[in-house]
């Protein structure tokens, strides 16, 4: 993808609208979006990190989370089932290192 397709200021607006919207769903476990789509909100946080280059992962998740992570853990995420985890397996192999 083209990194003029969107301008800065609407690529922001889209992002924390996103944000919000995982912060609003906690009702979606983590490895369902990884199992879905093959990121999830950690992988999100990860990537804000890395393109900060001064920003730990930690800092990073609890902005995504809105939430120190481990707080957000114990509040929202279960355990994840052997279909889960399979279905979240196999979706990560698609993404083949391509972020």
């Amino acid at each position: 993808m083209s990194d003029n397709i969107l301008s800065d200021a609407v690529a922001a607006t889209a992002f924390r609208r996103l944000v919000a919207h995982l912060q609003h769903r906690t009702d979606v476990q983590n490895i369902d979006l990884m199992g879905m789509a093959g990121f999830c909100r950690n992988c999100l946080a990860d990537w804000i990190a890395e393109a900060d280059g001064a920003m730990g992962k930690d800092e990073a998740r609890e902005i995504i989370h809105g939430m120190p992570f481990a707080e957000w853990k114990s509040r929202y995420q279960g355990e994840a089932t052997p279909e889960q985890i399979a279905r979240m397996q196999e979706s990560v192999a698609k993404n083949a290192d391509n972020h």
